[in-house]
């Protein structure tokens, strides 16, 4: 009988005949085939923990999309719900300003005394913080979009189209017009500008037009 001889390791059969690298290729083989599993497992994690990142992002992505609408819907809302509130207000004040109109005019005339001078106030007060402004004034220069011209005139004292009397005052709310200023407007004479420039310009030919200054 033959004895094993202890220590040594059993390697793979090889025939004789066998080139040098096949038996590193077997040999090769052989130590892939032991290798250790865990490796194997910690790929397949790598793989589960990418796809679970990719997922979270999309999801963050989608939260941060709806948080944008979100506030643009509030924001749209917001801006929706101010917009009711100034038409419904402009709505309520145009049907007062023919009231506003003749305590003004009571106003002028002396005629705002005893309890109408109260009630007057008040309402004054009430309208006014409900976002209603007057305007219009004599001497700002005419801007149609403010103003409406009922009367019209020419003047030598002004140097462009100007509010001289307010007719009925205008009335807004907020930027909102509700009722433009009514007034009567007056221009430059015509002339009188183009002769002032011209004198300003030479002032001998105001000289010669008088006759030329005088000698001594």
């Amino acid at each position: 009988m033959t004895e094993e001889t202890p220590g040594f390791d059993e390697k793979p059969d090889v025939p004789s005949d066998a080139a040098p690298e096949d038996a590193a290729q077997a040999e090769s083989a052989d130590k892939a085939g032991s290798a250790p599993a865990g490796d194997v497992t910690d790929v397949a994690l790598q793989a589960q923990l990418d796809q679970v990142r990719t997922a979270l992002n999309e999801r963050t992505a989608d939260l941060q999309r709806l948080q944008a609408e979100y506030q643009n819907y509030r924001r749209r809302v917001e801006r929706d719900r101010v917009t009711v509130k100034e038409i419904a207000a402009a709505n309520l004040l145009s049907e007062l300003l023919p009231t506003l109109d003749d305590i003004g005019r009571a106003r002028e005339h002396g005629e705002l005394v005893g309890g109408f001078k109260s009630v007057a106030e008040s309402m004054e007060t009430v309208v006014a913080k409900l976002g209603l402004q007057q305007f219009g004034k004599e001497g700002e220069p005419f801007d149609p979009t403010i103003h409406e011209a009922l009367m019209h005139s020419y003047a030598p004292d002004v140097t462009e189209t100007t509010c001289v009397a307010i007719l009925q005052p205008g009335y807004r709310i907020g930027e909102r017009t509700i009722r433009p200023a009514r007034v009567a407007v007056a221009e430059p004479q015509p002339g009188a500008q183009g002769a002032k420039s011209a004198s300003d310009e030479d002032p001998k030919a105001s000289d010669e037009e008088s006759g030329g200054p005088d000698e001594g």
